[in-house]
């Protein structure tokens, strides 16, 4: 488990994610059978070639979106900024998790989706 404050906001996200069966693209190949959603934390720097790409995207009950995981009372950079309000005008689910209650504004929005 990482020691730092954004390692630790990322470990409660990947706990709530599995908490509900929505499972790491990492386990294509073998992805569970009892999976209701889908995500993928992209490689600061990857191939995506785009500044600001969220720390997770996601796709849940037919729904997608997106989470930008932050320490405890950091916002988003610029680029990241922009980056969640396009995904939330082409109607994706955004979310900055920097600590315990704005998981739990993500958890209540994935319980809303299971009902």
């Amino acid at each position: 488990m990482s020691t730092t404050p954004e390692g630790r906001v990322k470990a409660a996200i990947d706990a709530l994610l599995t908490k509900y069966k929505i499972y790491s693209a990492a386990k294509a190949g073998a992805f569970p059978t009892d999976a209701e959603g889908w995500y993928y934390k992209p490689v600061q720097g990857s191939a995506f070639g785009v500044s600001g790409i969220p720390d997770y995207i996601f796709f849940y009950r037919g729904f997608g979106g997106a989470v930008e995981a932050k320490a405890p009372g950091m916002k988003p950079t610029g680029f990241q900024a922009l980056q969640l309000a396009a995904i939330k005008a082409s109607g994706g689910a955004v979310f900055v998790v920097d600590g315990e209650e704005s998981l739990k504004e993500f958890e209540t929005w994935v319980r809303s989706v299971r009902c």
